[in-house]
């Protein structure tokens, strides 16, 4: 127990003065044991949780967001959005009043500008919790699921999200892209990644999972959630498969809405089950609920989050997983629908969670929890025994030995040669050739040299890549095309697609980037158009392969399953026939005017 206390003692004291500078602490190890608990038994942590108090005990359940690109001294606009949220100016602060166990980075918030910054704000909240009496590391996590997905952006490397790789098939690459994005994560100071999603996406029209998903098929979904989960823990960072019992058969947004599964308890055991029941074989570190319903399996009304059938009697004793239960957001509505903001943390712990993570109201959630043990409704022991599975997976990742990260770490891993051309590589295995009826392509330079680049613009997942017309338009120059670029939007205007049909008369090609095109899509107005005037053009798909359905006469179309700048520039080199297209459907196409029927199933892709 004193070794272990010393140990962190040690790490701070040395650190302090530089971390405080804004300076990575001089004698912090670039990368920790990444399999260090057992360094420190169930005994030594039990030890640590007998010295807490109370307060410091429920702090440890929670993993809360805070605004600012450093610990100590944020933009004023941050420290403005912090007290009004949170009632502190700082993360610094916020370590101290409520002794939180984790912090979630968001680029929305600011935490996540550049790479070593990234590391100097996680080095801060460390020497800020560690300075505390009792004081413990931080678990500092965020979601980088890559692809639509990412809160780190450029120059960390951003790798192909999951319905790529799912369309790759292969194991291989999906546990090397978590490999190293685990590692460049680890080497910020993050060291929980709420990835791989688990849902397996069977509804076209789900408005939340979609690409996000590795597919449509319950094994093969399987396969590369396990994949991925041994590449991020072999990176020393904590994977978390999302979002259970499974969020992949539904059209309504639990952001925004209470979602209700009607698979029954067959159906979930065939279709949702087997992903994470693969993670959990795998090792997996942490799971994370979801705020649906699944009356098979809870006929209460409850959402998954606040059940005890689902997450205890289910997935603690049915599949017999034992690690981080991690709730979603509870800011979302899919949670506060049925009950206050302080009752969901209440209940949540009452049915098996461990971190609550993200409440709307910090004060309220983590003053009901407190009253709960005290009013006799939760007990000391309950507590105990979710702080306990955090600090064991604390352990497991070295952040008792050594919780601070440094420059150095950071240059040598993020964003590297090497990690960027793996993507690349990745990357091109992911293109899938959904239609090329006219053999149009490749697109040759000697006949189509001069390419209109039109479409949709979304903004980055990440905030740092694209915009997607521009990105495509670049890859074609640097191949040696002559590109021109009109940015038409996701909803283009009659007077938008006019100046697309006029500039088409003085090229050899067009390129038209696609983005969830629905019936009423004037996005399908503007393809017509196109068409008719004769050019060929040619389809992208940049977020769901759906689109395709909608949109019947067009001879060419690829799927890029995302807009990320990897993604596009390697849809490039297949459309310009660089390297082959060897991309398969991971998820069935139906019939836009009978979705009973499939237009195109499962495996489906062409090649040349």
């Amino acid at each position: 127990m004193h070794t272990s206390r010393r140990t962190l003692l040690a790490a701070t004291a040395g650190a302090a003065a530089t971390v405080a500078a804004g300076v990575t602490p001089a004698r912090a190890k670039d990368d920790s044991d990444k399999g260090s608990a057992g360094r420190h038994p169930d005994s030594k942590l039990r030890a640590l949780i007998s010295r807490m108090t109370l307060e410091e005990k429920v702090g440890q359940l929670f993993v809360m967001r805070v605004y600012g690109h450093s610990a100590t001294a944020p933009d004023q606009a941050d420290i403005d959005a912090n007290l009004k949220e949170i009632g502190v100016r700082t993360a610094a602060e916020l370590v101290a009043k409520y002794r939180v166990g984790g912090i979630i980075y968001f680029g929305w918030a600011h935490n996540t500008r550049e790479p070593h910054q990234i590391a100097d704000l996680s080095n801060g909240i460390q020497q800020a919790s560690l300075e505390q009496p009792r004081g413990l590391p931080v678990l500092i996590s965020t979601d980088q699921e890559h692809g639509i997905v990412a809160r780190v952006g450029e120059p960390a490397t951003l790798f192909p999200g999951a319905m790529a790789l799912g369309a790759g098939g292969s194991r291989g690459d999906a546990r090397e892209a978590g490999r190293i994005g685990g590692a460049e994560l680890r080497a910020m100071g993050v060291r929980q990644d709420y990835a791989p999603v688990a849902d397996v996406n069977v509804n076209p029209a789900n408005p939340v999972i979609g690409v996000r998903s590795f597919g449509a098929d319950p094994q093969a979904v399987a396969r590369l959630v396990a994949a991925q989960v041994k590449g991020y823990q072999s990176a020393g960072v904590a994977a978390t498969s999302k979002h259970f019992p499974g969020h992949g058969d539904t059209e309504t947004d639990s952001h925004y809405g209470f979602p209700v599964i009607e698979h029954t308890e067959e159906q979930w055991g065939r279709l949702d089950a087997p992903p994470f029941e693969a993670a959990i074989a795998a090792g997996i570190d942490s799971i994370m609920t979801a705020h649906i319903m699944v009356p098979a399996l809870d006929p209460s009304g409850d959402p998954a989050t606040l059940s005890r059938p689902i997450l205890t009697g289910i997935l603690r004793e049915r599949l017999g997983y034992d690690g981080v239960v991690v709730t979603d957001s509870l800011g979302m509505e899919g949670v506060r629908t049925k009950y206050g903001d302080d009752r969901v943390p209440v209940l949540a712990l009452k049915a098996g969670v461990d971190q609550l993570l993200n409440p709307p109201k910090l004060d309220i959630a983590w003053n009901a929890v407190l009253q709960a043990v005290r009013g006799g409704e939760l007990t000391e022991a309950r507590l105990d025994e979710s702080i306990l599975r955090v600090l064991r997976l604390k352990a497991k990742l070295g952040l008792l030995d050594q919780p601070y990260v440094t420059h150095r770490g950071v240059d040598r891993t993020v964003g590297i040669r090497k990690h960027l051309d793996t993507a690349d590589r990745i990357a091109e295995h992911t293109t899938t050739l959904l239609v090329n009826s006219a053999g149009l392509l490749p697109l040759s330079r000697r006949t189509h040299r001069k390419v209109l680049v039109v479409g949709a613009d979304p903004a980055s997942p990440s905030g740092t890549t694209g915009p997607p017309t521009t990105v495509l338009a670049a890859a074609l120059t640097e191949l040696g095309f002559t590109a021109t670029v009109l940015s038409t939007g996701t909803a283009p205007t009659a007077a938008t697609i006019d100046k697309a049909v006029a500039a088409a008369q003085d090229v050899d090609a067009v390129l038209v980037g696609t983005y969830n095109v629905t019936a009423a899509s004037t996005q399908r107005t503007l393809v017509d158009r196109l068409l008719a005037t004769g050019r060929p053009v040619v389809a992208l798909a940049i977020r769901n392969p759906y689109d395709v359905a909608q949109l019947p006469d067009v001879k060419a179309y690829l799927a890029a399953y995302s807009w990320t700048d990897v993604e596009l520039r390697a849809a490039v080199r297949v459309l310009a026939g660089r390297v082959g297209p060897v991309g398969r459907l991971p998820v069935p196409v139906q019939r836009a005017d009978d979705p009973a029927q499939v237009l195109y199933p499962i495996g489906h892709g062409l090649t040349y």
